[in-house]
């Protein structure tokens, strides 16, 4: 044994690293990355969330509801009022995930404040996100607080009710106990049911991880990548050839979690066809999306470590901010942007609308089509980056 032997490795291995920035990158910077985005993932105060106003009253009293709504958008900022003419359209959105709550003032609702009549509010949940239902609840049970008189006392003997109400009530405000009538659209929602999403968008990106990053590259280093470049196949032939194999993988594991999953956590009515066509319709984009941002990634990579490398810190940049274990409504705005421009954002929002609320086309219209153009500009990129030479 020659200890300058033993050095002679030494010096090959850290030269070999510190030519690898993709590799430092992975080992000093992104643990740091990795736990500010876990810190912030978690457990935050619910802000901006839409509110949907159903307004049939119009009186002074649903006025100062009104006002105390607006208080709570322009202070603590939990939700964003946006009114609604009727109680059907408001329902329609709740259902498609456009407004998480509706706050619905009855056309009598003045008269009964103001003849002490049990005046009501109905708050309507959309109670398969309970950490967001239950901010926006928290915030309107504290708006009917202040918005109810003090209880009235029994008059003593010699005392007239008169002066009892002069000495407790203000001018403004008469004596009435405004109660929330509080609606949950669907059924109680375990929590396995909320993570569903989540498992199998992480399968699809397992897949894409495999199929687009690891295979890849190791097909590369093996010179099995050799033999399509021998054929008179272009570019745009073998980008789309290996992103729609691996878009089928994908399809085929996120619909088996989907089935087994949704066996296990009980999802009603899984094998409803309408509801399967609209889940391949979402797994299709969302493997297409995967497959396509993971080989664009790996387009120019030869080193068959970086996959391995960035697998976990790209598992929870895009995992994490994506909504499937806390709602994006919790995050601070910087992490509330990465979740914008993830794709794992909205193939959780599609598939927890299918399997917890069924909304079908209506619900998924818009994640779908932001997953396909994803994969469209994807796509267009790693053509314009494969190299048709060794």
């Amino acid at each position: 044994m020659k200890l300058y032997r033993i050095m002679a490795i030494i010096e090959r291995n850290m030269r070999k690293f510190f030519r690898s920035p993709a590799l430092m990158m992975t080992s000093m910077v992104f643990p740091l990355l990795q736990l500010i985005v876990l810190g912030y993932a978690f457990g935050g105060q619910i802000k901006n969330v839409r509110l949907a106003l159903v307004d049939e009253d119009h009186g002074p009293e649903s006025r100062l509801v009104r006002e105390r709504l607006n208080a709570v958008a322009d202070g603590p900022r939990t939700f964003r009022v946006s009114e609604y003419n009727n109680l059907s359209d408001a329902m329609t959105d709740l259902r498609a995930g456009f407004v998480k709550a509706v706050l619905e003032v009855p056309e009598d609702f003045s008269q009964r404040v103001l003849r002490n009549e049990k005046p009501r509010l109905a708050f309507i949940e959309d109670n398969t996100d309970n950490f967001t239902a239950s901010g926006i609840l928290e915030r309107i049970q504290q708006i009917q607080t202040d918005l109810n008189g003090p209880a009235m006392p029994p008059a003593q003997p010699g005392e007239s009710q008169a002066s009892t109400l002069t000495g407790m009530f203000t001018p403004q405000r008469l004596p009435s106990q405004i109660q929330i009538q509080t609606v949950e659209v669907y059924p109680y929602i375990e929590y396995i049911k909320y993570l569903l999403a989540g498992s199998i968008s992480i399968s699809i990106f397992v897949v894409a991880m495999i199929g687009g990053g690891i295979g890849f590259i190791d097909d590369k280093a093996r010179g099995l990548h050799e033999g399509y470049l021998t054929t008179p196949l272009s570019k745009a032939d073998l980008v789309l050839g290996l992103v729609l194999s691996g878009a089928l993988i994908g399809l085929m594991a996120g619909l088996t979690i989907t089935l087994i999953g949704g066996l296990i956590a009980g999802i009603a009515q899984l094998w409803d066809p309408v509801r399967l066509v609209y889940l391949v319709v979402v797994l299709a984009s969302t493997s297409l999306c995967m497959i396509s941002f993971m080989f664009l990634m790996m387009v120019r990579v030869d080193n068959p470590l970086v996959p391995r490398a960035i697998f976990g810190v790209l598992n929870t940049l895009l995992f994490f901010p994506s909504g499937a274990i806390y709602p994006t409504e919790g995050f601070p705005v910087w992490l509330r942007w990465i979740s914008v421009v993830d794709p794992f954002s909205y193939a959780v929002h599609a598939l927890k609308n299918l399997l917890l609320k069924n909304t079908g086309i209506q619900g998924i219209y818009f994640d779908v089509s932001v997953l396909l153009g994803f994969a469209m500009l994807l796509i267009c990129g790693c053509i314009l980056l494969f190299k048709r030479q060794i």
